[in-house]
């Protein structure tokens, strides 16, 4: 098995950053859940749900990247792998919300790059602070993202079924990735990080709609 060294782990991350930012770059490795036919949207229904997409394919960039900074730093070899595993399921998200985005007319978010920073940065600093803190962060990570997904499904047009199938099958795995967290030995966080983690969220969510 090769032995790979800090600046390969560098150029590894920043092939995984271009193929988390570039549309078209990642391919789901399932099938997309939404394969029924919808009844076409209003105008206003479908630029409201491209808005919530939009959203959510941006929470997925900054998923991507919580698990490449983690993966970058965490200590033990069984936690990287289970960072990159969660990544490379969190892939299939990324590329779902694209295809629906393209459906609708739509385009990601022009912020993702600047979410994928400071999501990455988070992640290595939470890899460097202990494995223990890192699948803790994954698991509120996860916890915070489903909170999102739920209320993203209640917003949708009762009519559009193909959005609700995308988000029910992201939201299951989203779980099971907090699940598996906590069963790994992950630890609640500080309450101060909550919050900041909260608040970088919401930011995330008011500017990803419109931008």
């Amino acid at each position: 098995m090769r032995h790979y060294t800090g600046i390969d782990r560098l150029i590894n991350s920043f092939d995984q950053a271009l193929r988390s930012l570039v549309p078209g770059a990642t391919a789901a490795h399932r099938s997309n859940p939404a394969e029924q036919t919808d009844a076409p949207l209003t105008v206003s229904d479908a630029r409201h749900v491209a808005g919530l997409m939009r959203v959510n394919h941006s929470g997925e960039v900054c998923a991507q990247a919580l698990y490449h900074g983690q993966a970058l730093t965490a200590k033990l070899p069984n936690v990287r792998r289970e960072m990159e595993q969660a990544a490379i399921e969190e892939q299939d998200h990324l590329a779902w919300c694209e295809d629906r985005l393209k459906e609708l007319d739509s385009i990601p978010s022009l912020l993702n790059p600047i979410w994928y920073g400071l999501s990455f940065g988070m992640g290595a600093i939470a890899g460097i602070a202990g494995d223990k803190y890192s699948l803790g962060f994954v698991a509120e990570t996860e916890r915070q993202v489903s909170a999102h997904l739920i209320d993203h499904l209640n917003q949708l047009p009762v009519y559009d079924e193909r959005s609700k199938r995308i988000l029910e099958q992201m939201n299951e795995d989203e779980l099971h990735h907090r699940d598996t967290a906590l069963h790994a030995g992950g630890v609640d966080l500080p309450f101060p990080v909550k919050i900041t983690m909260t608040a970088i969220s919401k930011l995330m969510t008011k500017t990803s709609y419109y931008v």
